[in-house]
């Protein structure tokens, strides 16, 4: 049986690499992306081969829309030579950062900064990649607590969430009649080296975020991966234009 093929943006670690990680073990092949991180992507590889599964890692950056159209032939190429096909089945929207500053204190060149990462260019990277997608595939974009809770410093990183919270469903809406279905996962608070990795290191503040979780602590990668993987699967198909918040009741 054909292998399904995910691509996911910002995959050299983080929630992108533990999501790799699942998707392998549950039987899907990888297209990874990286920005900087060559070394972790290509031992990333290694690792989902490892796993039984074929996997490339290609170079990546989400907030120059200009090259996405090199990008999407390095993706044509790879799909013929490693898989000998010509559309690949999900896209996750992974890549980002984090901002913490105040509203009155955001910058011009902070909030621009957002706006390429986080909206413009899974606007448009998707945009670019829609005829690589097959029919029936799907697209996962990934989005934060912080766009239903709110929490001082994050107005812009936020706020290009929530825009891409009403993406999703115009993107379900509208890629409805190539059956191709669109969701937008919303992690809360993760113990990875995101935002500089305060949730993970600082002992005050994951005690503070887990006594405002519902478990009773913080979410781990796992949580993160284990949920892509399961809203990817078949047996997920009928979930669709949907916001999964994966944040242990955060907030509740």
């Amino acid at each position: 049986m054909r292998s399904n093929i995910v691509l996911i943006t910002g995959a050299s670690r983080g929630l992108g690499k533990n999501a790799a990680l699942h998707l392998a073990r549950h039987g899907h092949d990888l297209i990874l992306t990286y920005h900087s991180g060559q070394a972790e992507a290509e031992a990333l590889v290694g690792e989902l081969q490892a796993l039984g599964r074929q996997a490339v890692a290609l170079p990546l950056n989400v907030a120059d829309s200009a090259s996405f159209d090199a990008f999407a032939e390095a993706v044509r190429a790879a799909l013929s030579e490693t898989w000998q096909r010509d559309s690949f089945d999900a896209l996750v929207n992974n890549a980002g950062i984090g901002v913490h500053a105040a509203f009155a204190e955001t910058s011009e060149a902070q909030f621009d900064q957002l706006v390429n990462i986080q909206l413009k260019g899974p606007f448009f990277l998707t945009q670019t990649l829609l005829p690589l997608l097959a029919d029936h595939g799907r697209i996962l974009n990934v989005s934060t607590g912080l766009a239903r809770f709110a929490l001082p410093g994050y107005a812009a990183y936020a706020a290009m969430k929530g825009g891409i919270e009403v993406l999703t469903r115009y993107l379900a809406k509208e890629l409805g009649g190539r059956g191709i279905r669109v969701n937008v996962i919303a992690p809360g608070a993760i113990e990875t080296d995101f935002g500089g990795g305060a949730v993970r290191d600082n002992a005050q503040l994951n005690a503070a975020i887990a006594g405002q979780t519902a478990l009773g602590r913080v979410g781990l990668p796992d949580d993160i991966g284990g949920a892509i993987a399961m809203l990817l699967a078949e047996e997920s198909g009928w979930i669709n234009a949907q916001r999964i918040e994966v944040s242990g009741g955060m907030f509740v």
